[in-house]
């Protein structure tokens, strides 16, 4: 939920009714009523969830309770609905992710590239979000070393309806405005932020995405301007132009990928070898095994820096 139980209004007016007969339609008003009024929230919370999900009152009653009894504002430091979410997302990151060369970016490596890029201020952007998880660990971040938060702006898009769905609640649950685009979208086919020029891009794109595009498509898309068309058998390195295109003067870049991106031939080596003469690559990590949760891949984090020629 994206509001506290401990506060009155919504969480006080549920509590009082959680033994009613209704109390389904009831949560599933005030969850309308929330979306409603939070434009963050539009279109992500789903409708009459709790009165199609035929819960016994009893339980629900008892559910509501539990979730009355934990006091989430005891210690500022822990984002105790933060962490509950997070718990779940992976879940369903999991299971929702199996065979489509989609994983659950582990925190351990998405504070690294935090670390390593560093997103004090300007604006951070991921092309395939997930539930936006970057983005809440560059706020972290960002609190670590007394930044402020309100000096970074967000923007993200993500192609599956229901995990766009919950980035957009995972912001909101922790206060983070954000720009993911008017709908879930194909970043290639439907680029949500044609003209977006980021400071700082973190990413886990689908690893080795196969017919991302049709034969002739987006052949003359101006994201690789004066490179090769990326081949539309793998989308790794469409990932990596497309975040080339969208770096400002001196922005940074760091995202995962297979490691298979090292050694590809073809457009695939015609671009590598390109992006090293263009002086872009700052550093490539290769990351140990068995650092995802549903795959032994070893993968690559590539750092990418747009460097802004000297007029001197």
């Amino acid at each position: 939920m994206c509001f506290s139980w401990k506060k009155p209004a919504v969480g006080v007016y549920l509590i009082k009714r959680a033994k009613q007969n209704d109390i389904a339609l009831l949560i599933d008003t005030a969850l309308h009523t929330i979306e409603k009024n939070n434009k963050a929230l539009r279109g992500a919370l789903p409708d009459n969830y709790f009165s199609r999900l035929g819960l016994d009152v009893t339980k629900l009653a008892s559910l509501l309770d539990t979730i009355n009894d934990i006091d989430t504002t005891k210690d500022p430091k822990q984002d105790v609905v933060g962490k509950v979410y997070e718990y779940f997302l992976s879940k369903f990151a999991l299971a929702e992710g199996k065979g489509k060369g989609e994983f659950y970016t582990p925190k351990s490596i998405v504070n690294l590239i935090a670390e390593m890029i560093e997103p004090y201020k300007g604006i951070i952007y991921d092309p395939a979000c997930g539930s936006g998880g970057m983005f809440v660990q560059s706020i972290k971040f960002i609190e670590a070393h007394h930044g402020n938060k309100k000096e970074i702006s967000i923007y993200g898009q993500e192609y599956t309806n229901t995990t766009y769905k919950l980035a957009k609640m995972n912001l909101a649950i922790r206060g983070i405005s954000g720009n993911l685009g008017e709908k879930a979208a194909d970043t290639f086919a439907d680029d949500q932020h044609k003209d977006l020029k980021a400071d700082y891009i973190m990413a886990n794109p689908p690893f080795n995405q196969k017919d991302w595009r049709a034969e002739n498509e987006l052949k003359d898309d101006p994201r690789w301007r004066g490179y090769d068309v990326p081949p539309k058998s793998n989308a790794n390195y469409g990932w990596i132009l497309n975040m080339v295109s969208k770096l400002s003067d001196n922005g940074i870049a760091g995202f995962i990928l297979a490691n298979g991106a090292l050694s590809g031939g073809g457009e695939e080596y015609k671009i590598r070898r390109k992006l090293i003469e263009n002086n872009l690559v700052e550093a490539i990590l290769v990351l140990p095994q068995d650092m995802f949760y549903t795959t032994n891949i070893s993968v690559t984090l590539w750092i990418v820096k747009q460097k802004q020629e000297s007029t001197e």
